[in-house]
């Protein structure tokens, strides 16, 4: 399996137990009385398990399974996988930092976060289609 592969696949790894944890607290607030402010971590904890494990373990094991582009580069543009990689990740972190903050202060003046993190994921996601369509092909 390629380092790059594993990267993302690992990475989701985390993201799902993080989600799951962060899951359990804000399903478990009103059971134990926790306070209320809690319930504002459920986007983050859906982002943390559709984009941060769903979506890395997709994109790496697309990244390894795929047909390959050539012999020569049989998997694109690594530079460009790597790319990806970083601004993916890039983009979850600021989006967990940022959700939480905008929902408790919205007046800090921290939706530049979000703004980041959905540019980010976007040009993540655009690099991904970039360096997998070649490899999408008949026989």
């Amino acid at each position: 399996m390629p380092t790059l592969a594993r990267y993302f696949i690992k990475s989701g790894m985390i993201y799902f137990v993080i989600g799951l944890l962060l899951a359990t607290v804000v399903m478990a607030q009103p059971v134990f009385d926790l306070p209320t402010s809690i319930a504002l971590l459920r986007p983050t904890y859906l982002h943390l398990l559709t984009v941060g494990w769903i979506t890395q373990v997709i994109v790496g094991v697309a990244y390894w399974m795929f047909p390959k582009y050539t012999k020569e580069n049989p998997r694109g543009n690594e530079r460009l996988g790597w790319a990806i990689f970083l601004l993916l990740n890039t983009g979850i972190i600021l989006r967990t930092i940022g959700e939480p903050l905008v929902a408790l202060y919205p007046t800090l003046g921290a939706g530049w976060l979000l703004a980041l993190s959905g540019v980010t994921q976007l040009l993540g996601g655009w690099g991904f289609i970039i360096n997998t369509w070649s490899r999408v092909k008949e026989r």
